[in-house]
């Protein structure tokens, strides 16, 4: 009688246990998203990792749409991904004013309270819009920013641009850009591709200025020279780990382990990383699981 009612004692115990167990892995189950090119998906897959490293329960849903990952992280369907600020200002809140990049930040960090989201600490990588030159090119030319550029055009200089057609059209396009550096581009020399084939044309002397996205992994490897932006113009895209505040409130620890790896970011840094991918075929999960190892954050 006894050995029956002890070993119904454990059981309850063992069930008790498991039942325990099984709420806490749910509860630390964390969604992570990623929009669907490089950069978003070696950070969705590096955030995976850490939070796998760190016990969490990880479901990782990257390859996403840029408006379609907003909108599943505001219907809670995903905790957390890394945004950018001019993104978030520009594309969802739909605001042209041009700001400093802390004004960016504290701007979406107010709006998107709002929504139930929280902006952790933004790293040092920009993403923004830039143009760019083959090095040797720029050096001879004597061409370091855009202000340099702007005078070679106005001294009739025919040099031919790459550039997208969202960003002949775009508030923080070509139009004012010419406007804010006082030049412009001849109809002739103003060269439209889709955003890949501009590091390719440049590359191989089609054009001689291409549209770039600072953290390209293609920079370094090809050897481009980022003009300077020295009036400011482009806004603020800093690659920033934004998570649902029910999340946040519920794990508060992961703003210290997010920021922790948010801290480790830059310009530099992240075009390395994306040239892992882009220009040497690593794949992404060896490209994230060396870069957190080498960082010793797992």
């Amino acid at each position: 009688m006894f050995t029956s009612k002890l070993r119904t004692l454990l059981s309850a115990a063992v069930l008790t246990v498991m039942a325990t167990a099984t709420v806490t892995a749910e509860a630390a189950r964390i969604v992570v998203g990623g929009k669907n090119f490089t950069e978003q998906q070696i950070m969705a897959e590096m955030t995976s990792q850490l939070l796998r490293a760190h016990g969490y329960d990880v479901d990782m849903r990257a390859g996403m749409g840029s408006v379609v990952l907003r909108q599943a992280q505001e219907a809670g369907q995903v905790d957390v991904y890394w945004e950018y600020t001019g993104t978030s200002l520009i594309t969802y809140h739909r605001i042209e004013e041009r700001m400093s990049p802390e004004e960016t930040y504290q701007k979406v960090k107010e709006l998107d309270a709002e929504k139930g989201l929280v902006w952790l600490e933004p790293s040092a990588a920009n993403n923004t819009y830039a143009l760019a030159m083959k090095r040797e090119e720029a050096e001879e030319q004597n061409i370091h920013t855009l202000s340099d550029l702007a005078k070679v055009y106005n001294e009739g200089e025919p040099l031919d641009l790459a550039a997208n057609a969202e960003f002949v059209g775009r508030p923080d396009g070509l139009r004012p850009l010419q406007e804010t550096y006082g030049f412009e581009v001849p109809r002739r020399n103003l060269k439209r591709m889709d955003t890949g084939l501009t590091y390719q044309a440049l590359r191989q002397d089609q054009v001689d200025v291409a549209l770039v996205f600072a953290t390209d992994g293609r920079i370094p490897a090809f050897d481009f020279k980022v003009l300077e932006d020295d009036k400011g113009f482009f806004p603020s895209y800093a690659l920033t780990p934004v998570i649902r505040k029910d999340t946040l409130d519920e794990h508060p620890e992961l703003a210290d382990i997010l920021n922790e790896l948010s801290a480790k970011l830059d310009d530099a840094t992240m075009a390395r990383l994306n040239a892992q991918v882009d220009v040497e075929r690593k794949t992404i999960e060896a490209v994230a699981e060396d870069f957190l190892k080498e960082q010793g954050l797992i």
